[in-house]
Parts: structure tokens; sequence; C-alpha cells
């Protein structure tokens, strides 16, 4: 480790930095528990940036505007020094211009450093101590990379603010990655601090966006970004996905934009998400498929084809794209494609019956929603939970959206205006609420266990790993599913059909 030299500044800005507090929570423990036992190369190391000595301010600036981060390693002779925004500040007062500045006479030397194999919680402990906001990583002699404070906090305490600043300042990436690697820690450690699952999933759904958007800044042209739209669908676009199970995206793009090198885009995007950790989509609503990545008017028409034409999947594509969100771009795309949907279909009760009768889908054959899994193993022994009680709460509350031009995305809050409108009763509005959140958080359960079992986490339960109550609230659950399902037959005459 690089000690302060007399006379010299220690490496990064001053200021106050984080304290610890006396009090401790749970989750305050965990986190010195992960600091005590983690090392510097668990964590993510940003790519070191070195420029000379003698480069003036104004060359560095571009430079790193150009790169898209805010420091820089100085390398003058033997010294190895750091160039932050807070040294351009101190620098900007001085009587010297700074196209005639050596950045080598406002950087901060020596860089405070450690070694790859030490305690996070050494290089914490040296943070605070030289009151700096980074320190280099050394593995021998060489410079291997920097950690900042962000990144070690972001590390150890899975706080989605952190993850949420990673995502939008990530410079390449292995950056971006890095961060959206983070988030099924931060849902192990909210979960386990007991939060309700409707928050986790609200901020889940949050910081999924901000790695979509970030992602698609550093992939798309900016021409393509202004003449686009990113859009996330289903539970994505519901703000009802926490563990990552698929990809629902899509782009719309503006009639007229040349699609020239779109492709390569999308599937550049595709892929990293992959890498990042969304697995595929299995019925292929990804904007790397040509159907959900066209012009306007193309969206336009295959809305209609998915309305009036006699593709099974038809159903199923729109249900998808009534859930859809705007991540990116313009806006303004998606709401024409969304009215244009509304209108195709307004006072059409014939096709809201067909569209609704999806509820009932799972005690068929054939059909569009085949593709969805089933029960496995013995049905009294295992149970999924989609197929049998979410989906069928998620379908209904998104036919009556669309009967009666409810434009909120979630189930909960669809479910909340039909019921402020009188469409549906109050308290089976309520009770539906309650069950599907109870629904969720049991296969959020399931997930987890299944994710540190090493196992790919899926829609089934088993019943045995439930306790009573748990058990009791699921045989309660779909009891009101079943009675939801009722309700929708004689409100949309499916018994007739």
């Amino acid at each position: 480790m690089s000690g302060k030299a007399p006379n010299e500044k220690a490496a990064g800005p001053s200021g106050p930095v984080a304290r610890l507090s006396a009090e401790r929570s749970d989750h305050s423990r965990r986190e010195i528990v992960s600091l005590m036992s983690s090392r510097v190369g668990d964590a993510f190391l940003r790519k070191p940036f070195f420029v000379e000595g003698g480069t003036d301010l104004v060359s560095l600036c571009r430079e790193l505007a150009e790169r898209r981060i805010g420091d820089a390693l100085v390398r003058d002779g033997d010294r190895l020094g750091v160039f932050t925004t807070t040294n351009l500040r101190d620098a900007l007062l001085r009587p010297t211009p700074p196209a005639e500045l050596p950045v080598r006479e406002v950087a901060s030397f020596p860089a405070v450093g450690v070694s790859i194999d030490d305690d996070l919680y050494d290089a914490m402990i040296l943070m605070l101590r030289h009151r700096v906001h980074r320190v280099v990583v050394r593995e021998r002699d060489q410079v291997i990379g920097v950690l900042s404070q962000l990144d070690l906090m972001g590390h150890v305490a899975n706080n989605s603010h952190l993850i949420a600043l990673q995502a939008a300042h990530a410079a390449d990436l292995t950056e971006l990655k890095a961060a959206a690697q983070q988030i099924n820690g931060l849902i192990r450690v909210l979960h386990g601090d007991g939060v309700r699952v409707e928050v986790i999933a609200g901020l889940v759904g949050e910081l999924n966006r901000h790695v979509f958007q970030r992602l698609w800044t550093l992939l798309a042209p900016e021409d393509l970004r202004a003449n686009s739209c990113l859009i996330v669908m289903g539970s994505e676009g519901r703000g009802e996905q926490i563990i990552k199970t698929d990809q629902d995206n899509g782009l719309i793009l503006r009639d007229g934009f040349p699609m020239d090198g779109v492709q390569a885009v999308t599937d550049a995007f595709t892929a990293a998400l992959v890498d990042f950790g969304y697995p595929l989509c299995p019925g292929g609503i990804m904007a790397s498929r040509p159907t959900w990545c066209q012009p306007l008017s193309g969206f336009r028409r295959t809305i209609g084809q998915w309305i009036i034409g006699e593709d099974p999947e038809g159903p199923m594509n729109l249900a998808i794209f009534l859930d859809a969100a705007a991540v990116a771009g313009d806006a303004r795309l998606l709401k024409a494609a969304r009215e244009h949907l509304h209108a195709l279909v307004a006072g059409n009760a014939s096709y809201h019956a067909r569209f609704a009768s999806a509820i009932h889908s799972f005690s068929q054959t054939g059909g569009w929603w085949s593709r969805l899994p089933g029960l496995s193993g013995r049905s009294a022994a295992e149970v999924d939970l989609k197929k049998l009680g979410i989906f069928p709460i998620v379908q209904g509350a998104r036919a009556l959206a669309l009967q009666y031009r409810v434009l909120e995305l979630g189930t909960a809050s669809r479910l909340a205006v039909l019921a402020q409108s009188g469409r549906i009763d109050t308290a089976l509005a309520r009770d539906l609420s309650d069950a599907l959140r109870f629904l969720i958080g049991l296969k959020l359960d399931s997930n987890l266990r299944q994710i540190g079992g090493g196992r790919t986490p899926d829609n089934l339960i088993r019943l045995d790993e439930l306790g009573t109550l748990d058990r009791q609230a699921l045989k309660d659950s779909l009891a009101i599913v079943r009675r939801f399902k009722d309700w929708l037959t004689l409100h949309y005459r499916l018994d007739a059909r």
C-alpha cells in the first residue's frame, strides 16, 4: 500500500464520507460480515485510465468526456496520482488557463493503493483515513484497476440507489454487467429483511430499466435513439417481475427511419442482456426479432392482424403488448400504437370475450396458452403458481382493462381503478390484489431456494416445502382465483361461446 508523503495530498476529493452508526440492524451486521469476509478482488474494479503528467487539462477533460468517465490516473516519472472532478474544480480557480496547465500540477499524489488480495474492510478503512473516494488496486507491482467507494458499498450493501448510479454511469458493457449482476443480491437482502414483495418488485423494475436505458445508450447510435422507442412488456412492463426469467422487449421505429444497421444493434442488445443474466424469451418476444422491431405503421398492421387474424398466437402477443412500457426514446411512438390498439377493439364485445377466455386456457387443450408450463409430477405434490394462480388474475385484470380502457399497467393498479369506477366489486378487487401479492411472494421464496441450490428458477412450488399457514394461504388464494374466473365467465358470457 502507498502511504501519504509529506506535503502531498491524498488522492481523491476531500469532505465527509459515510460514518459507521453505533446502532446495528440485522442488515448492517450483514454488511460488516461481507466487508470482513470479502476480498478487494471480489468487488467490481474499474479499468484504469492513465495519462501523462504533462497533459494539459483541456485535452484531458476532452478525453474523459469521450470515455464518459470522471477520473484518471496520472503518471509523472516514478509518481502515480489521481485526477478527479474535485481537482478540476480547484484548477479552475488558478490564474493559469486550463489549456496551459499540466495535470501534474493539480492532480493528487500519491494515489492511495491496496492489493487485490486485501480485505474490502481494509480498503474502506483507507478511504476513511485518507478521506478519498477511490483507491488504486495492484496485483504485485502492476496497477490492474480502481476501486471506488460507490463500487465497494454496492458490493457489500446491495443498495438500490448505488446500483442505479453504477448503471447510469457505466462506461462500457463490463461495468454495466457488474451493476446488473448485483440486483439478485439486493433481492435476497430485501426479502430477508421482510420488505413487502410489491416494494421489491417496484425497486427491481426500476433498476432493470436503468440497466436497459444505459445499455441502449451504449449500443444504439444517437439518431436511432431519437427515432425509436425501446419498450419492455409482459411482467417487466407491469413491474411484477422480480427474479430474471426472460426478456420481453421490443423497438418501435419512427416511420421513414432507415432500417439499415438496426438489426445489428438489436442483436447486440439481446446478446448483452443474456450475458447480464436476462435469459432469452422462449417465445421470441425480443427486439432482435422482426415482429418486435418495426416502424410504427408496421406495428399498427401487426396489431390489427393479432385482433382480426386467425393466428393462434395473436391474443398472447396482444396481451404482452398491452403491458408495454417505454424505457428509452420517444414514448409518443408507443402511445400512438396503443391508441390504435384501443380504437380497433372499442365496442367489440366478441373480441373482448375471446381475449378474456384465456383465463380458462389451462383446462382446455391447444391454443396459444399451451406454451406456458403446466403441472409437473403429481398435482397434489407440485403446483404451478403461474398457471393456476398468477396468470388468471393478471389476464382477467388485463381483459377488463382492455374493455374499459384502463391505462395503468400493474395488475393491482388496474384492479384499483376498476373498483373505483364500479366495474368490479371493491372487496373482490382487494382479495385479488392480496392473493396476487401472496402468490408472487411464494414464487419468490421458491426461486431464491432454487437459485441457492444451483437450479434454474421456475414457477413450480412443492407443497411439502410449505408450512401449515402457507398451505392454507395458498388454498385461500386459489379459491379467490376460482371466484374471479367464475365472475369473469358470467361477465363475458363465456359459457355461451
